[in-house]
């Protein structure tokens, strides 16, 4: 950890580009305006849409200043106040500012909750895109007790809380996911089905002829396409990341921008204190390893969370 109190470290970068163009530099300490909190990061959660975004894919939605920093997930100790919060206290929270992956992030203080103390601080530190994203997309295809709910990439960030939380809800909750998620599904509940040919029968077969009510994809490349091959209607699909099939089949895409709020950002970590709800977590690397992170996540096998520390 920096001890120079004057400057911190952060992930930039300055151009849009692969893994390479990120780098960790030294910044001056942020200091907190009116309705901000500084806190000292302990954990940070990486996710995909950070490096669509540093790649430039989505400059049109979300245009870069450069020099950008990055990430939304954090958790973390308050370094200094601010009127709802005192120094030391312990909170889990997000910034839409692109700086998390920073030993030193300003928050407002209305995107920030109490860690409860039974939240480990990995799990709090990437609780925030997931966990609010898997939220809104069940709410959205209104799963109901009894229901038979599909969840494509059932074991990466997003899939793994969906499953979660709509096996609470009392669904038949049926994952798809590579072979080395199905023993974590099967753990809680979730009957797993694995990827490739003939899913559509496998996924019948598992479902014990069934109809399918709901559908959730988190993975795209077809699996609204499939969705709407079960006979799942379109108000109960959503996908988070395949927009062109969305608006084809005129499906849902409730994600993070529809659960992005403190109240479901607490209820959630009361869920993991509670031991009703599990954020998997893949591999942790020091804010120094970032690069290192990025190339794990985009190797797409990840089951839970990659995480970042001071």
């Amino acid at each position: 950890m920096n001890t120079n109190t004057s400057k911190s470290k952060a992930v930039k970068f300055d151009e849009y580009g692969g893994i390479d163009v990120l780098k960790v530099v030294e910044v001056e300490r942020p200091a907190p305006g009116k309705g901000q909190v500084l806190v000292r990061m302990k954990a940070a959660g990486i996710n995909p849409g950070e490096g669509s975004i540093r790649e430039g894919k989505m400059a049109k939605q979300w245009p870069t200043t450069f020099p950008s920093g990055e990430g939304s997930d954090l958790a973390g100790i308050v370094e200094e106040v601010g009127t709802d919060v005192k120094k030391g206290d312990e909170i889990i929270g997000f910034t839409n500012n692109r700086a998390s992956h920073a030993e030193l992030i300003l928050v407002n203080e209305n995107e920030l909750v109490p860690r409860p103390a039974k939240v480990p601080w990995e799990q709090a530190g990437a609780l925030f895109v997931v966990g609010t994203t898997a939220y809104a997309a069940v709410k959205a295809v209104g799963v109901q007790p009894g229901d038979v709910v599909v969840v494509s990439g059932a074991a990466g960030g997003v899939g793994c809380v969906a499953v979660q939380l709509a096996k609470q809800i009392g669904a038949t909750v049926i994952g798809l996911a590579g072979d080395s998620g199905h023993e974590w599904l099967e753990q809680h509940g979730i009957i797993p089905v694995a990827y490739g040919e003939g899913i559509a029968d496998k996924i019948r077969s598992a479902a014990n002829n069934q109809p399918i009510d709901a559908f959730i994809d988190t993975h795209g490349e077809g699996y609204v396409d499939l969705a709407i091959e079960l006979g799942v209607t379109p108000d109960r699909i959503d996908t988070i990341i395949d927009f062109e099939a969305a608006k084809k089949h005129g499906v849902k895409t409730a994600g993070n921008s529809e659960g992005a709020k403190a109240k479901v950002l607490s209820e959630l970590a009361e869920m993991i204190a509670t031991g009703k709800l599990e954020i998997p977590i893949a591999n942790v690397y020091h804010l120094d390893e970032v690069k290192a992170a990025y190339r794990e996540l985009e190797q797409h096998h990840t089951h839970g969370k990659i995480v970042l520390v001071p």
